[in-house]
């Protein structure tokens, strides 16, 4: 999901390490606390994990109280509590933080628990995911969930302009043309093809970049191939996709789901935890969604493997490294982690499961929106895990500023702009690699 904008400095506390290590299981879930104070930061799943919470309650005795933060507050928040306060006692972990927390010892080691538990078995679990949460050997999170990413379209602007609606064999020149199309015949209207912002990486223009044949980080975590031609072919037909969407200064004001959702583009992509915003939207019987479209590289006119992509991410569920009751805190880790709880957070549609293959039901959660594209993907498609390394936010905010892609999307008509990007791109990360 979204980068966090960012985690200051070393979080260097003094903190006993003996204090960090898991407390010794209770034979018993004779807890020492009456309530378990969680944090999260998105409102359109409190209800179905307070549920599944609710039932852990019913059987434990501990109350949980789920707090919602806003996004930037949640770190604000979080990085307070870990600089001398106190966390909550057990948290979301994202891609962007994980790192820092887990190297600092902020976060409580779950080996123990885990080893003793009969219902968590971390093979279970989307690889990338739990690797991403493991430091030194050590797991410090459980795997929440998994994301995927699909195109958004309104099938009423479509008709209005007379344009086909997508479908999911379309390529990205597809989107170019029915963009332009749009474009074109709502200009009267306000109303654009296709909106993207620098700041939609994992819900955006990374995709294209793995279609093409690049990564924005290697596999081994170390280096990028954004700026290789590949790369540059990616960006060059985002580019193209450019010229005929919003200008960025309108999506800068207003931001792609507002125009969305106030009907003045027709196409944007979003990731699953994004669905509740639209299928709640006031217009949601105009919203569809199809598979991202992919990138004929091959020319044959049809998707060969590799070239449909699709950016997966997870989140963690952790624990302080001082919660009063390290035993309880894991408990309830457990329960919003075991199969039973994963597949009930997909059938609630509060997001897809952590655990490959049980989240079917999830496509079943929304009555009247078709979401399948999203668990499609992964049979259809590749999926590629969010990027990241050791401080990511340091690299991916600066691509989305001027001396990088920012410039591209002001001045979409000029290819040696979009070209210049990829390679300012690639000298930003690769430094920024070099001084985690």
């Amino acid at each position: 999901m979204k980068a966090k904008k960012v985690l200051s400095v070393a979080l260097a506390l003094g903190m006993a390490a003996s204090a960090l290590t898991a407390m010794p299981l209770t034979a018993s879930a004779d807890y020492s606390v009456s309530e378990l104070q969680v944090n999260i930061w998105d409102n359109n799943q409190l209800a179905g994990l307070q549920e599944i919470a609710d039932a852990w309650t019913a059987e434990s005795g501990v109350k949980v109280t789920i707090n919602v933060v806003d996004w930037d507050n949640y770190w604000t928040l979080l990085e307070a509590g870990a600089s001398g306060g106190q966390m909550p006692d057990v948290f979301w972990m994202h891609s962007n933080t994980a790192q820092m927390y887990m190297e600092n010892d902020l976060l409580l080691k779950l080996d123990d628990y885990i080893a003793a538990d009969d219902s968590i078995d971390l093979a279970n679990y989307y690889e990338g995911i739990t690797q991403l949460y493991s430091s030194n050997g050590s797991q410090y999170a459980l795997p929440k969930d998994h994301d995927t990413i699909a195109l958004l379209y309104n099938k009423a602007i479509f008709e209005k302009y007379g344009v086909d609606t997508p479908t999911d064999d379309w390529t990205w020149e597809d989107v170019q043309a029915a963009a332009a199309a749009i474009t074109e015949a709502g200009a009267a209207d306000g109303v654009y093809g296709y909106a993207i912002n620098t700041s939609n990486n994992q819900d955006g223009w990374y995709n294209i970049i793995y279609d093409y044949g690049a990564q924005v980080i290697t596999d081994d975590h170390k280096g990028t191939t954004i700026g290789s031609d590949e790369g540059k072919a990616a960006m060059e037909q985002m580019r193209k996709i450019l010229e005929v969407a919003a200008p960025q200064t309108t999506v800068a004001e207003t931001g792609t789901d507002s125009l969305f959702l106030s009907g003045l583009t027709a196409m944007i992509t979003q990731g699953s935890w994004m669905i509740n915003t639209f299928y709640k939207g006031e217009h949601s019987a105009d919203y569809a969604w199809a598979m991202l479209p992919y990138a004929d590289v091959n020319g044959n006119g049809q998707c060969d493997e590799g070239e449909r992509y699709s950016a997966y991410n997870g989140l963690g569920w952790a624990a302080s490294y001082n919660t009063a009751d390290p035993q309880a805190a894991y408990d309830l880790i457990s329960w919003f982690c075991n199969e039973e709880n994963q597949k009930k957070q997909a059938e609630l549609g509060v997001t897809m499961a952590g655990m490959p293959g049980i989240s079917e039901a999830f496509s079943n959660a929304f009555p009247g929106m078709d979401v399948s594209a999203f668990d499609r993907i992964e049979e259809e498609g590749s999926l590629f895990f969010r990027p990241y390394t050791r401080n990511t936010t340091v690299w991916e905010d600066a691509l989305q500023q001027s001396g990088a892609f920012l410039d591209a999307w002001l001045d979409p008509t000029n290819p040696d702009t979009m070209a210049k990007a990829c390679e300012n791109a690639q000298a930003i990360i690769e430094n920024a690699i070099a001084n985690e």
